[in-house]
């Protein structure tokens, strides 16, 4: 996340300042000894610096609170295993392991849930923490803490609490972590306590990272500006369940939909014909006329909105629709092993550690006193396991992409705002955010009765609300409007009491039960036991809509029939247990069929990797074939690209009449569409991809949907090949500026699947440009992306084509999300790592994903990957990002990071001896 490192730290000339320097000067020195000469030949102050918090992992430590003894024993890649006799001591040796080896990531990510950036790095967070306040993460966590969650929960998240703090007792910033040695030359920072809150209000990031819709909401609304509702239904088609089925195919709603009454349409998916109603049959959107968002100023207000959560750190999260994960699970009758195989692997913003932290919490005799023997992937900040498998169940979690989060035109009047005819006083608060060296500034958060207003935070947003224009729905401006947030997440909840409830279930109802509290974010649960069940289930706090709102746009507040009116029940979302066909595959395609009686939303994911995750799956268990470990693996690792079979017959029958240009098109002759690391095919046709996109789409979407990035056709740092080509890549630089680029996603794959046979589409019509000529049709387009794709590539990789490869365009940096984007130099040079070459690409099974708007380089990734084998559980496999350790120079920092893009797993013990056969190193915590 950006950070501000020139704020004045307020330190006067004199002798202060002078040792301040020599201190700066010494750090220097110390990492370049580091970097140059290495940690074991970098002399005293080299070691002594660098190691100071490296966590002990041998020996004994004695730590006040315990009341027995707790072993902590580390594989060859440094994950724990923690064995203990009770449940507060293993959540304490739980919070004090984490912290040993994350806790610089912890303290970043509590600050950021809290909006306390500025605290740590400066006043170039004060506008990501006013925004971050706004929101409110940390009240409603207290709120959860204090008036929702269970004592026992309470209790576990105490005693986390208790062992975090143990390690920091007594420790300096920099014997905690190389980042606080060089925060010291900023600011007099000192990291403070951990608290139960702390841990509660990271569930609240999470599930921003995992809104849903908002982005829909902001762009269709954005469109309106330029587009029709007919042009707007052909950028939002309708689900393809004839091709891509739902999650949900043998549950059964026949009670639900007898029982339901629609009232008019109001709760149907959108028809996409703009009439603002839907009939249930599609998940295209209205042209917003009927939600009031027409409008200069209105849309202005989004634009500016769009671009406040664009500035937001990456790891608060990623916007695009192409983001997503997969999970899916087979019965025993198609394996070989007779039991269950269940396998995901969560796509998320690329971060340096990686979100997810490996480790299993075991009692030591499993009894009321000690209720959990669970291992998997936990939070770094938060007690229990996320995903993972205990000693009866694994589970695995993709993000269902269901419908919590509206945005609200409020009409303000005064200090209140327009509800039905009366004006109804803002809810207000004041937030005073300290700033690291510089003066503190206070903010005024407003809430309505449909959230915060999220326009507050820019000074451009509340003038241009005060001149906004509406359509005639809308009353009297008076003192103009704002956009407000209505969130599930902002409604205190009980999350963190379905992640016990599901640690220590033992069955299916267990599973059930412990997931109806799973309220936010919602997530697709799929699960297997070693009774040989499988199983699927939607959790979640859902809201039903006054009939007028479908969730498409955002919508009028000043008017009761656009507002929430509810909650699905529990009982009434839908799951499926143990279905004829043996499997379950969730990758983030729609949940339900159109028979369900409820719009969970408008936006599903359509369904390209499901559908190729299914297709894999039948291909394998035709004919009696059964699924091992490693086949469940290898299809973690499908690179195959559901676009290029589409579109590569079509260009192949293209003539550019260019030799250049038809020596890469020989590229696409034979290709099997496996998007390898390797391969030179993948290359050109993802550029060509890329172009189609820009020239079809490019120039006719508004202005506020445009993205200024670099041109198409060349890396401006290394503008190589002929005079010509050259020459041809600065026309291209003079007019990248004015274009914008849909983000590639498989949206956009069914967008360009419906419009291929109309080859007269006016979609694909595109403007002479410079030297560059116009086209008319279809097949006049995909010659010009042809044409740009080859110069495009020449500038980038060279002119040889034999010299291409996918994995030279599509590469993965980590990066240390706080120093490690805009610290000293020399200090991102230490705490970031790659590039590494990927195979893979977007809306495919190995979703290593890239942004059609920004390049090809990897911005989301499979986050970690698992296999558990519920057959014998010793034989499940994992890997992670990155490594275990968040200390830069430690052995663990990265190392699983070169095993995870080759696509290869680790071993994963579970048992007593199985994981004493791992073990490299034992921690004895003493009371």
């Amino acid at each position: 996340m950006p950070t501000d490192t020139t704020a004045s730290t307020g330190q006067q000339p004199g002798k202060s300042g002078r040792k301040r320097g020599r201190k700066v000067r010494l750090f220097v020195l110390v990492l370049v000894l580091a970097l140059i000469g290495g940690v074991a030949y970098g002399g005293y102050w080299s070691v002594s610096t660098v190691r100071a918090s490296f966590p002990q992992t041998e020996g004994s430590i004695t730590l006040q609170g315990l009341s027995g003894t707790v072993d902590v024993k580390r594989d060859g890649h440094g994950i724990p295993q923690i064995y203990a006799s009770s449940d507060e001591d293993l959540f304490m040796a739980q919070g004090y392991v984490q912290a040993q080896d994350r806790f610089y990531e912890m303290d970043v990510r509590r600050h950021m849930t809290a909006g306390r950036l500025s605290e740590m790095f400066g006043k170039g967070q004060v506008d990501n923490d006013a925004f971050l306040r706004t929101l409110g993460w940390e009240r409603v966590a207290k709120e959860e803490y204090d008036k929702k969650l269970s004592p026992e929960t309470k209790k576990y998240l105490q005693a986390y609490a208790k062992g975090v703090n143990a390690y920091l007792a007594g420790k300096k910033g920099e014997e905690i972590s190389l980042e606080y040695a060089a925060l010291g030359f900023e600011n007099d920072y000192t990291p403070g306590e951990w608290t139960p809150v702390d841990s509660v209000a990271w569930l609240k990031a999470m599930a921003w990272d995992l809104r849903g819709n908002m982005q829909d909401e902001i762009d269709r609304a954005l469109m309106t500006s330029r587009l029709g509702p007919k042009q707007i239904a052909d950028l939002y088609p309708a689900y393809p369940y004839d091709r891509n089925k739902p999650v949900v195919q043998e549950g059964r709603y026949d009670e639900l939909t007898e029982a339901y009454e629609k009232g008019g349409g109001g709760d149907g998916e959108g028809d996409g014909t703009g009439d603002g109603t839907g009939d249930g049959s599609g998940t295209g959107a209205g042209d917003g006329t009927e939600s009031g968002t027409g409008g200069s100023g209105i849309e202005s207000q989004l634009a500016g909105l769009q671009q406040v959560l664009q500035d937001l750190p990456t790891a608060v999260g990623v916007n695009g629709d192409g983001i997503g994960s997969n999970s899916w699970v087979v019965a025993g009758d198609h394996t070989i092993t007779g039991e269950p195989l269940l396998a995901n692997d969560p796509h998320l913003s690329a971060s340096l550690p990686s979100v997810w932290y490996q480790m299993g919490l075991h009692c030591r005799s499993v009894s009321e006193q000690c209720r959990y023997d669970v291992t998997g992937y936990t939070f770094a900040g938060m007690p229990g396991v996320i995903i993972g498998h205990n000693q009866d169940i694994a589970w695995g979690l993709t993000n269902s992409g269901v419908d919590v989060t509206d945005l609200y035109l409020q009409k303000i009047t005064g200090d209140g705002y327009q509800y039905g005819d009366k004006v109804v006083p803002f809810e207000t608060r004041e937030e005073t955010i300290k700033v690291a060296g510089g003066p503190s500034r206070t903010i005024v958060v407003r809430e309505t009765n449909n959230g915060p207003l999220l326009s507050d935070r820019s000074d451009e947003l509340v003038k241009t609300g005060k001149k906004a224009t509406v359509d005639s729905e809308a009353p009297d401006r008076g003192d103009g409007y704002g956009v407000a947030l209505r969130w599930t997440a902002l409604d205190p909840g009980r999350t963190m009491d379905s992640v016990f409830a599901i640690n220590r279930a033992k069955d299916w109802d267990d599973f059930r039960e412990a997931a109806t509290l799973f309220e936010v974010p919602s997530q697709n649960l799929v699960y297997a036991d070693t009774e040989g069940h499988i199983g699927y289930t939607l959790p979640g706090k859902i809201p039903t809509r006054a009939e007028k709102h479908d969730g498409a746009v955002p919508a009028l507040g000043w008017d009761p029939d656009y507002e929430w009116t509810g909650w699905i029940e529990q009982d009434e979302l839908p799951y499926e247990f143990d279905p004829e066909r043996g499997y379950i595959v969730t990758a983030n395609q729609a949940v339900v069929g159109e028979d369900y009686p409820y719009t969970l939303t408008t936006d599903w994911g359509y369904g390209a990797r499901s559908r190729q995750i299914t297709d894999l799956i039948q291909g394998k268990i035709e004919d009696g074939g059964k699924l091992s470990t490693d086949d469940m693996r290898q299809m973690q690792l499908d690179n195959s690209s559901s676009i290029a079979k589409l579109l590569v017959p079509d260009l192949l029958k293209i003539d550019t009449g260019d030799e250049d240009v038809r020596e890469a098109q020989k590229l696409l002759e034979g290709w099997n569409y496996q998007q390898d690391a390797d391969s030179a095919a993948a290359a050109y046709f993802n550029a060509v991809w890329r172009n189609i996109l820009k020239l079809a789409f490019g120039h006719k979407l508004p202005k506020e949907l445009r993205v200024e990035g670099q041109c198409l056709w060349v890396d401006p740092v290394n503008p190589t090949g002929p005079a010509d080509e050259v020459s041809k890549v600065r026309e291209c630089g003079q007019r990248a500026a004015d274009q914008a680029q849909p983000d590639g996603g498989d949206r956009w794959f069914e967008v360009v699947r419906t419009l291929k046979e109309d080859k007269d589409s006016e979609w694909w019509s595109t403007p002479k440009r410079g030297t560059r000529p116009g086209a008319d049709n279809r097949d006049e387009l995909f010659k010009r992306a042809l044409i740009d794709a080859r110069w495009e590539l020449t500038a980038k990789l060279g002119k040889d084509i034999d010299s291409w490869s996918w994995g030279r365009l599509h590469r993965l940096f980590l990066k240390n999300q706080t120093l490690g984007t805009e610290g000293p130099g020399f200090l991102q040079y230490a705490l970031n790592r790659g590039p590494w070459k990927l195979g893979g690409g977007e809306a495919t099974v190995n979703a290593t994903g890239w942004n059609a708007a920004g390049g090809y380089e990897v911005v989301w990734v499979p986050s970690m990957r698992m296999v558990v084998n519920l057959g014998d559980l010793d034989k499940s496999r994992y890997i992670n990002l990155t490594g275990a350790s968040g200390h830069a120079y430690s052995s663990h920092y990265v190392d699983q990071t070169d095993l995870w893009a080759k696509g290869e797993l680790l071993e994963w013990p579970f048992s007593k001896d199985a994981v004493e056969k791992n073990t490299e190193d034992t921690l004895l915590l003493k009371p």
